[in-house]
């Protein structure tokens, strides 16, 4: 989200500056598209520094610009699994709080769902029917939205061919 004080002017990042982020943000992306066609490519945005001795500032921003959140932070130390962990934290925060929506919303439940690790494999988990003393499950891992197949509603009317 854009400060209403005059600042530095944010850069879109090209692919390749900051290859850590690349995998990432492509997979989320991939869930962005599978769960909101009319949305744009997410993109990296990049804020140049206050003081001459520290690093830009990277965040996760829809394509008009808009951002929310913290910006990425990573040691490279830290590997691959963080690195999508911390893309998947600032894509959603940037889609839920720019769009004012939940997202991705659980297709068979209608709910917002979060990035967990299970069994080692970043993934939207979805409380599911917990208030109706439900479970909560694992929907897809990240990046991997479009592949499922929306379940089917038995109560809901079947269109006939004309």
């Amino acid at each position: 989200m854009r400060a209403s004080f005059e600042g530095p002017e944010p850069r879109r990042v090209p692919p390749g500056e900051y290859p850590m982020w690349d995998l990432p943000l492509a997979l989320l992306n991939r869930d962005l598209a599978a769960t909101l066609p009319e949305q744009e490519p997410l993109q990296l945005l990049a804020l140049p520094p206050y003081a001459a001795d520290e690093p830009e500032s990277v965040y996760v921003a829809l394509a008009n610009g808009e951002w929310h959140g913290s910006h990425l932070y990573q040691d490279p130390a830290d590997g691959p699994a963080s690195a999508l962990a911390i893309v998947a934290d600032a894509a959603q925060e940037t889609v839920t709080e720019c769009l004012w929506q939940a997202w991705p919303l659980c297709a068979e439940h209608g709910l917002g769902m979060h990035p967990q690790d299970a069994d080692g494999q970043l993934s939207w988990w979805c409380a599911g029917e917990r208030l109706r003393r439900g479970s909560a499950h694992i929907r897809a891992a990240v990046g991997a939205l479009d592949t499922l197949v929306r379940p089917r509603r038995p109560n809901r009317k079947r269109r006939r061919a004309s």
